[in-house]
């Protein structure tokens, strides 16, 4: 059984927070690239530069072009680029900066706030610390330095402090309702999708605020907390959600699978041993590399994780001793399930994602790593080489990134590392941004129209290999000056016309060659 060893409990940490802050002066000189959520959070923030409202996307009007079109967004919550918009304004850094920092912030916030979290729900110094060590070498907690996940990185600063929050708090009172009212808030600040783990936070805190009290407690306490959380959620719904769509306000007939409750029920393997990631998405895929497990193999593999996410956390019930963490983990893993399966169910707008349950990968870890400590050496060394291949993973997911970020990816004046063009191209893109005050760009990736200062952008939805598309999302009416579309050289043939095509009041194309892989179409 591990023993509790106060030097290694303050070594641990130590060193982590140590590589942190080394990392992020390396990330300062070299930003990450951007995943597409954020960068349509960017695209927002760019809005406001230049001179629009708050939280409003700017951008031409699909039924003319010749106006604009302003959209309030609430797809994504703002936190994920006003963090960094906020760096920007106080040290005038460019947005790959201001990202760098943010990204370290939230790293060190998250890790300290975890390690405060484990150690009051009753773990020892030395399963807290491993615990936390355990997090820093996950693929997701590597992934930031590489591609800036917004609402991620921010929810992971935040996540710990509002558990230590909801198990800290032992009588109500003002500090209760300041708690509840501000958690809401600035979870929702953070990640829209913290508004799930807010509710099962507050039904936690309920349920062990009132154990064993009378019915006037029980009554007293929900007072406490409903008065307050719904002032929050008020607030949020009436400031920001009711201006548009977010992807619960979308959804189809009921449709049941067996991914939409084996994958909620899969989430404390899926999420906490960062798995989703290393096998590149095991039902949603986006991107490269090609995912391990497709079809019916991944739909087998989701349900064995299931099974043992299952008996991992009765596992944990019966085997770790606090009450308050047993509970925590009932209330949370219960929500997680009953409302993504509803979600799933309903077909909204909501990926098969680990990233959504992660705060519940975060929660099982220390219970995990408390079982393991209680095992044969022989059980431990298995856990240490699983951990171990891990960790060898999650470094060559790291260097290899940040490389081809610093060395590869193009970088124009927002300072991101641009992994959809390549650096001759984007000279030539920003010497006619510079040339031209009057023009559009039309462009298939999201983050490269953060680069334009001068002119408008148009970003469309890149087109498969399937050649399905709905022409209502991408055909663009009115004359409004020149036009420069920038597309992959791979677009040569069908999805060139479709995209040509999307203009129908531009005629005469010009193409010319911005280097080997990128192609500029050009009409004035």
């Amino acid at each position: 059984m591990l023993s509790d060893k106060p030097l290694l409990s303050r070594i641990i940490p130590g060193i982590i927070y140590v590589v942190v802050v080394i990392l992020g002066i390396f990330l300062f000189f070299a930003p990450p690239s951007l995943f597409p959520d954020p960068a349509n959070g960017f695209h927002v923030m760019r809005s406001m530069q230049m001179g629009g409202g708050f939280n409003q996307l700017i951008s031409p009007d699909q039924s003319d072009i010749t106006q604009n079109t302003s959209q309030f967004l609430t797809w994504w919550s703002p936190g994920q680029y006003l963090a960094p918009y906020a760096f920007k304004l106080l040290f005038g850094l460019n947005t790959g900066q201001a990202t760098a920092i943010v990204i370290t912030i939230c790293q060190l916030l998250g890790l300290t706030g975890l390690l405060a979290f484990f150690r009051k729900i009753g773990f020892s110094a030395t399963v807290s610390a491993l615990s936390i060590l355990f997090i820093a070498c996950q693929q997701f907690f590597i992934i930031p330095y590489v591609f800036y996940n917004g609402g991620e990185i921010l929810f992971f600063g935040f996540a710990g402090w509002f558990l230590y929050g909801c198990t800290a708090i032992n009588r109500r009172g003002w500090v209760l309702a300041v708690f509840v009212l501000l958690s809401g808030w600035i979870g929702f600040f953070c990640k829209s999708s913290m508004l799930w783990m807010y509710g099962a936070g507050m039904l936690y805190l309920w349920l062990r605020l009132s154990m064993r009290r009378s019915t006037l407690d029980l009554l007293l306490n929900a007072a406490w907390i409903a008065i307050p959380a719904i002032i929050s959620l008020a607030g949020i719904r009436i400031f920001f959600l009711s201006k548009g769509q977010n992807p619960a306000s979308t959804a189809a007939p009921f449709k049941f699978t067996w991914k939409a409750f084996g994958f909620p029920l899969a989430s404390p393997l899926l999420s906490g041993f960062s798995i989703d990631d290393l096998v590149h998405g095991l039902i949603y895929h986006a991107g490269k590399p090609k995912p391990l497990f497709t079809g019916t193999n991944a739909v087998v593999v989701m349900l064995i994780l299931a099974v043992l996410s299952v008996w991992l956390v009765r596992t944990i019930l019966q085997k770790v001793g606090n009450r308050t963490y047993r509970l925590l983990i009932r209330v949370f893993y219960t929500v997680a399930v009953i409302f993504f399966g509803y979600a799933y169910l309903r077909q909204m707008a909501i990926s098969y994602e680990a990233r959504h349950f992660r705060i519940i990968g975060l929660m099982v870890i220390p219970g995990t790593i408390f079982l393991i400590s209680r095992l044969k050496p022989a059980y431990r060394l298995g856990f240490g080489l699983i951990w171990l291949f891990i960790t060898i993973t999650s470094i060559v997911y790291l260097v290899k990134g940040y490389h081809y970020n610093k060395t590869q990816s193009a970088h124009g004046v927002s300072g991101l590392a641009q992994q959809g063009i390549d650096q001759k191209s984007l000279d030539q893109i920003l010497s006619l941004d510079r040339q031209n005050k009057h023009a559009i760009f039309v462009f298939v990736d999201e983050s490269l129209g953060l680069e334009i200062e001068h002119n408008r952008v148009i970003t469309l939805l890149p087109i498969d290999n399937s050649l399905k598309i709905d022409y209502d999302d991408y055909e663009h009416d009115g004359h409004d000056g020149p036009m420069y579309i920038i597309l992959p050289e791979s677009y040569a043939g069908p999805k060139e016309k479709m995209i040509l095509k999307s203009f129908p009041d531009y005629h005469g194309w010009n193409a010319s060659m911005l280097s080997d892989n990128y192609v500029m179409y050009e009409a004035k």
